[in-house]
């Protein structure tokens, strides 16, 4: 009885007291500029009142809150968007989906990017977001400094993800790697991935590595793939096996310890170039 009580009473205290609060951000100063700061600050059960059909992704990336600034001179105006993700893989991630190739990249945070007036960049749990509809050199070199200043005050790491080390360099594609956190290759049970895209010759294919939390849970990964394609359940620890996926076509999947390595885009004949990335992945 004592503990139903106190369940109840925790219960009711979630209720009463509601999400945990948002952290403070403090914008900094940007010369000539006056701060607007009116906004709310946004979290997971409004953020759809923000960025509305792109609400999902972001959540999907374990989105915490939004703090939101309006630096203005004139008729210049440069917003500052500043987005809290639950970890830097995640911040990481959601930053992979908006990045293009084409973006003229720059040594900002962990990785930054300019295309027209914005700014984009990512560092520790951080993803960034800066823009101005000025086309004056000026207001886009002010808006340059702010975003220096933003990754100057902004904690958490400025490395890129140490995953990605793991993808051979041969052949990579610069500036395409992505995290995906949610139905890789198109499956609700796979999770966790990160992709590289790759050019050899005439062939364009994607690698994929999952890092799993244990041997076990990548045996399990593994296993419900090929059971998907009509494949016997496994014994074998590790391994390295082909098979046809509805969705990709022909898949090379390895796994070894906690990590799992696929590739699609190459041909059944072309197990060669597979097994070597494989094998250095997982070496």
């Amino acid at each position: 009885m004592l503990m139903v009580k106190g369940s109840l009473i925790g219960l009711l205290m979630v209720l009463l007291t509601g999400p945990a609060p948002a952290q403070e951000f403090k914008f900094p100063e940007l010369s000539g500029y006056r701060i607007n700061t009116d906004f709310q600050v946004f979290n997971p059960d409004n953020l759809w009142d923000f960025i509305n059909g792109a609400a999902e992704t972001y959540l999907s990336y374990g989105f915490q809150d939004l703090h939101v600034a309006e630096y203005k001179k004139g008729k210049n105006v440069i917003k500052l968007e500043v987005y809290r993700h639950s970890d830097h893989i995640m911040a990481f991630g959601i930053y992979s989906t908006e990045r293009s190739p084409s973006f003229k990249f720059m040594n900002i945070g962990s990785q930054g990017y300019r295309t027209g007036g914005a700014i984009n960049f990512f560092k520790g749990n951080y993803y960034v977001k800066i823009r101005t509809f000025s086309n004056n050199e000026k207001t886009l070199q002010e808006a340059e400094s702010l975003a220096l200043s933003v990754a100057g005050i902004l904690e958490g790491s400025s490395d890129m993800p140490s995953v990605l080390s793991l993808f051979p360099s041969e052949g990579k594609k610069k500036n395409e790697e992505m995290y995906i956190n949610k139905s890789v290759l198109g499956h609700i049970f796979l999770n966790n991935a990160f992709r590289a895209n790759y050019e050899s010759g005439p062939d364009i294919f994607s690698v994929f590595i999952f890092v799993c939390k244990s041997p076990e849970e990548a045996w399990e990964s593994a296993n419900a793939f090929l059971m998907s394609a009509g494949m016997d359940a496994l014994e074998s620890s590790s391994g390295k096996y082909v098979l046809p996926d509805g969705y990709n076509g022909t898949i090379f999947l390895a796994w070894k310890d906690n990590r799992i390595v696929a590739i699609s885009g190459l041909s059944k004949d072309q197990a060669d170039i597979a097994d070597k990335y494989t094998s250095e992945i997982l070496k």
